[in-house]
């Protein structure tokens, strides 16, 4: 199996502040890969050291084959990355912004208006990113990270604060980059983003991995409770074993036409991340 990033061991310390401690993971070739975690858990901190921006103090990564230490100019060109609107200019307008990339990139400007209509920014490309909503920012920093038919993609926090439609359409141009073999790295706190778009995922907490693996098999190895919650016409409640020893209670209410809703109670990420650290993905640390 091939991988386009490795860590193994990686540890960072800033004076007394343990930043990142013992990470190690894979991530296969062509696959979303989803960093979950609370703000200052050090997401972006790993991000950085994958991409080259700052160095561990122990351990190794490797990006495409290359220790992000040596990584040299050529093999920076085949890595998007998208963090917090990052390189935007604001009195140049979405065209312009894009035009400047690809001339530092030796891209063909014509590309340009075909991406902005892939990213749904084409009816706004005159207009100046100052005035652009912070969905359409996070539009466009998706668009400049694209701009170079890279081989990965880092993303740090990609929906953040965005409305749903606009969480779905970048959620969606992901997976088309994902079908043409590109791989890409996410980081998020959201965790139905990270049960519905990432193949593989890494819960850190406090610099430190605490499960790791696909979102099915981890909300699979928490599920303790087993239950089913059914809902009487009444509004009443009741939790049933997930078993055989249920059905003939369960077969006496759909007689009887009592049921309102039928739901299991398996964890979600949230659930299993709470259960772990007793506090949720959307706490600060």
């Amino acid at each position: 199996m091939s991988y386009t990033i490795m860590a193994k061991n990686l540890s960072l310390q800033f004076r007394d502040n343990q930043i990142l401690k013992d990470i190690t993971f894979e991530v296969e070739n062509g696959e979303i890969f989803g960093l979950l975690g609370p703000s200052g858990a050090g997401k972006t901190t790993l991000i950085k050291i994958l991409t080259g921006q700052l160095q561990q103090d122990d351990g190794y990564a490797e990006l495409l084959g290359k220790d992000t230490r040596k990584l040299s100019t050529l093999e920076r060109k085949q890595i998007g990355t998208m963090m917090d609107n990052f390189g935007l200019y604001d009195r140049l307008s979405v065209y312009d912004n894009l035009s400047f990339y690809s001339d530092i990139y030796h891209i063909s400007r014509s590309a340009i208006n075909e991406l902005l209509k892939s990213i749904g920014l084409y009816e706004g490309r005159n207009t100046a990113v100052s005035k652009l909503s912070k969905g359409m920012k996070n539009r466009l920093s998706l668009a400049r990270a694209l701009m170079n038919n890279n081989k990965v993609l880092f993303l740090d926090e990609p929906t953040a604060g965005l409305d749903p439609v606009t969480t779905r359409e970048i959620h969606e141009t992901l997976e088309k980059q994902k079908e043409k073999g590109m791989t890409i790295f996410l980081t998020t706190h959201n965790m139905f983003e990270a049960e519905s778009l990432c193949d593989h995922i890494v819960l850190l907490s406090k610099g430190s991995i605490i499960e790791n693996g696909r979102p099915t098999d981890i909300c699979k190895k928490y599920n303790h409770l087993n239950k089913l919650r059914v809902t009487l016409e009444n509004g009443e409640t009741i939790l049933l074993e997930n078993s055989s020893a249920s059905a003939m209670m369960m077969k006496e209410y759909l007689e009887k036409n009592r049921i309102e809703a039928v739901h299991s109670t398996e964890p979600t990420l949230e659930t299993v991340f709470m259960e772990l650290t007793g506090r949720g993905l959307d706490s600060y640390e």
